[in-house]
């Protein structure tokens, strides 16, 4: 099976250079888009220098495209010399029956994890494309130093960062969310999911959900800080996000973690876009080390 991506489109982009690609995943079984932005530092240095790398995981029902056009982060990614990378949030086309019936599971949410369930286990593979294929294949294609890769999402993104990183802290030696669903396996939209994705043993879930993992350490698997942004008009914030879970595992576990909680910020972009210099700087900090 052909795995070589294949560029979709390419966009002069403050000096560096935003890209659009597709590639057969060989473990979703079908193409998936990833979106790159390349800081000028790769696009115009001869000598083939390499520059850290940044996943973006995004929300609900969004895509490839969501945080290149809507968060703002090309400008300054392209000072601080940082790659930024965003996949798709599901496979498309893989044609599950009723995997477009709602908003919060199939289609446009994924949830970073490897289904287990017939029918979703065939496709719905999204944590080993990420961590398995994806992740090489951009060392593999692009000018990216592959030992200084950190990862962020938001929301059920936010899930995805945190617990990819808690899973596989060798990949990442950063992380940070904006409003991520922090105990799945206590809110509405995660037990659908992991219901659906996992199956009905919610012994299982744990290994996906922040909170529960985090809970089982006893030292700091990010010593350099983890940083979370919420804001306090979200209204998905008591039902759905439940910050103070994670919070409260990662003083348990000894995990440093800045939880910053804002007043009249919602859960849309532009609390993403205010916010998002302070993550990619904590990013930088911590890939620079």
């Amino acid at each position: 099976m052909n795995t070589a991506p294949e560029l979709l489109s390419e966009h002069a982009c403050f000096g560096g250079v935003q890209r659009f690609y597709q590639h057969t995943a060989r473990s979703i079984g079908l193409p998936m888009k990833y979106s790159v932005f390349l800081p000028p530092q790769i696009v115009i240095d001869d000598a083939g220098g390499k520059v850290p790398a940044l996943i973006y995981l995004a929300g609900l029902t969004c895509n490839e495209e969501t945080f290149m056009t809507k968060a703002g982060a090309q400008r300054l990614a392209a000072t601080l010399g940082l790659a930024l990378i965003a996949p798709d949030t599901s496979p498309r086309g893989a044609n599950v029956p009723g995997e477009s019936d709602g908003w919060d599971m199939g289609l446009g949410a994924g949830f970073y994890l490897d289904a287990v369930q017939a029918p979703w286990s065939k496709n719905y593979r999204m944590e080993t494309y990420i961590t398995s294929e994806l992740l090489p294949l951009l060392s593999a294609t692009l000018p990216l130093h592959a030992g200084r890769t950190g990862i962020f999402g938001h929301s059920m993104g936010g899930h995805g960062a945190l617990t990819l990183a808690l899973r596989h802290p060798t990949l990442f030696k950063s992380v940070s969310a904006f409003a991520p669903i922090c105990a799945p396996s206590q809110c509405p939209w995660g037990r659908k999911a992991f219901g659906g994705y996992l199956g009905a043993d919610e012994s299982a879930w744990a290994a996906h959900d922040a909170t529960a993992l985090m809970a089982r350490l006893d030292t700091a698997p990010y010593p350099g800080g983890i940083l979370i942004d919420q804001g306090l008009a979200d209204k998905f914030l008591e039902e759905q996000l439940q910050p103070h879970l994670f919070e409260a595992a990662c003083a348990q576990a000894g995990q440093p973690l800045t939880l910053r909680r804002h007043a009249g910020y919602d859960h849309g972009y532009y609390f993403i876009a205010t916010f998002m210099a302070d993550h990619l700087k904590h990013h930088a900090r911590q890939l620079a080390a």
